[in-house]
């Protein structure tokens, strides 16, 4: 927990380039090299059986084959035209490195990028397997990193920060361990930290709608009505207001 990662506002979508991530490492771009290299030999063999299983037809077959594929018109020419990759091995592990380009992603958010694509399954999770085998997929250090920036640059507690990693796809154990992380009496501190910086716009208006518009925020933000309560009751004491009768829930 000693690097802080910002991120955005609002969680990006699996095909949103937005956002940034753990930032480019050394060590990330070796094994992104390595999941290229490794998959793109598998392609390779696949492609050179293929070749050799059509080569009984004859020079002049191939050739009618070719000329046949461009004037069909499909998709896959297409993107043949356009030099795409046909191989959907290949494609999945360019749109893989692609999103994972300078922002981390999860295994459940790259799966449901390949599969919007129409990528086949055999194919995605070959590559997804892959990329996880070198470190490129890796939810507990996402989740991690998540609550790291979330927590200390927008002060998210712990309910929001469940909240947002589930919509990510993180599987819930690995949560529990990213959101473990927090320190009861640091949440406290950034709830209080929140409270001053908001506390300032609330003067002026009378005690209970001061209450309610702070203890708002930081339910928002995902802290509980207990310790929110309680924060936002010594805020205004030390400003002078009369707390008598906050004690109850709000």
């Amino acid at each position: 927990m000693t690097r802080r990662t910002e991120w955005p506002d609002s969680p990006a979508e699996p095909g949103d380039d937005a956002g940034s991530g753990y930032g480019d490492t050394d060590a990330s771009a070796a094994a992104r090299g390595a999941a290229a290299d490794d998959v793109g030999a598998r392609s390779g063999r696949r492609s050179c059986e293929g070749a050799g299983a059509g080569s009984g037809f004859g020079e002049g077959a191939g050739r009618r084959a070719r000329s046949g594929t461009r004037s069909s018109g499909s998709p896959s020419s297409s993107r043949a035209e356009k030099g795409e990759p046909r191989d959907p091995v290949e494609q999945a592990r360019n749109i893989c490195l692609r999103l994972l380009t300078g922002t981390p992603r999860t295994r459940k958010q790259l799966a449901d990028a390949l599969r919007k694509r129409e990528i086949p399954d055999e194919a995605a999770e070959e590559v997804l397997a892959r990329f996880e085998d070198v470190g490129l997929i890796d939810d507990a250090a996402f989740a991690g990193a998540w609550v790291e920036s979330r927590h200390h640059g927008r002060g998210l507690a712990r309910r929001a920060l469940v909240r947002e990693l589930r919509t990510k796809g993180v599987d819930s154990a690995v949560i529990d361990e990213a959101v473990g992380q927090l320190d009861p009496d640091q949440e406290e501190e950034t709830a209080r930290e929140l409270v001053a910086r908001k506390l300032r716009s609330t003067r002026g208006l009378d005690r209970d709608k001061r209450l309610r518009r702070l203890a708002g925020m930081l339910a928002r933000k995902g802290y509980g009505e207990g310790m929110a309560l309680r924060v936002v009751r010594q805020a205004l004491e030390e400003e002078g207001e009369d707390t008598e009768g906050l004690d109850e829930p709000f």
